[in-house]
């Protein structure tokens, strides 16, 4: 539960920010989805980019977390039985 929390919330304030900086710049009416004109309302249009850019920060946060990992925790052996092979055959 804690890594989850670790990887939304602060996902969720640079998807803010993001957002934010995207919409100041580009005006939501005047976007293009495969050549046609988005016939979405703003507050949709808005709705939708928050999630989008939250998706991708909410990525870049879950890579972090996995490369963040120990050896220990990469290596460790989950199944009793294939732990006690490994024991045996390194002996």
């Amino acid at each position: 539960m804690r890594q989850l929390i670790w990887i939304l919330w602060p996902s969720f304030v640079v998807a803010g920010f993001a957002e934010v900086a995207f919409f100041t710049l580009i005006d939501p009416q005047e976007l293009y989805l495969f050549g046609e004109p988005t016939h979405f309302s703003r507050t949709a249009t808005y709705s939708i980019g928050f999630f989008c850019f939250w998706a991708v920060c909410a990525a870049s946060s879950m890579f972090t977390c996995f490369i963040q990992r120990s050896s220990d925790e990469v290596n460790r052996c989950t199944i009793a039985a294939t732990c006690k092979d490994r024991v045996l055959t390194r002996n």
